[in-house]
């Protein structure tokens, strides 16, 4: 487990360094995140590798997150805030997807299943009364990624304080999304 850890920091050192310089060659990096360029060839022998594997490490973080959100069971609010934290427990991969997207990976089986996951969340939570009926758990979904996505790219450019990004998504997204708050037209 340590080595997936020290694997899993060095991603996302190496992903943030990625979108920071994007045309830096692996010595570049290998210095921008602090490791022997020997050490990071032996992780990744290649850039093109190297962008493969966070993008591949993007979708199980998000995956990950999910799961240990547990929204399942998660009362919709709670679940909405433990999600945030897991998410940006790993914001230097949702840096790096922002600039390396690939409309492929919207397509692939983890997505799919990562956003239905979300849909039923949402669903689950119009069921119980908590979030809006006026607008689908699709569309819902998709606001959640697109707040978290939104921030923290304005966090990177400083235009967010790191402290309050989970409260302002949490804010606009509840707020938005839950049915004390909403004023039929």
């Amino acid at each position: 487990m340590a080595e997936e850890e020290t694997n899993n920091t060095l991603l996302n050192s190496l992903a943030l360094a990625l979108v920071e310089y994007p045309r830096a060659s692996l010595q570049e990096l290998s210095c921008a995140v602090g490791v022997s360029k020997a050490t990071l060839y032996r992780f990744c022998r290649t850039r093109e590798n190297l962008i493969e594997r966070l993008l591949q490490r993007s979708i199980e973080a998000y995956q990950e997150a999910i799961r240990d959100a547990d929204l399942d069971t998660a009362e919709p609010r709670e679940g909405i805030r433990k999600l945030l934290e897991n998410y940006y427990a790993n914001k230097e991969l949702t840096i790096f997807i922002i600039q390396y997207w690939q409309p492929a990976l919207a397509e692939s089986g983890a997505c799919v299943e990562t956003q239905g996951i979300l849909d039923k969340f949402f669903l689950r939570g119009q069921q119980e009364g908590v979030f809006r009926i006026d607008i689908s758990s699709v569309a819902m979904t998709e606001c959640c990624q697109g707040l978290f996505s939104a921030l923290i790219d304005a966090e990177l450019r400083g235009r967010v304080p790191r402290i309050k990004v989970i409260d302002i998504i949490e804010t606009m997204l509840l707020e938005g999304v839950c049915t004390q708050s909403y004023k039929a037209p």
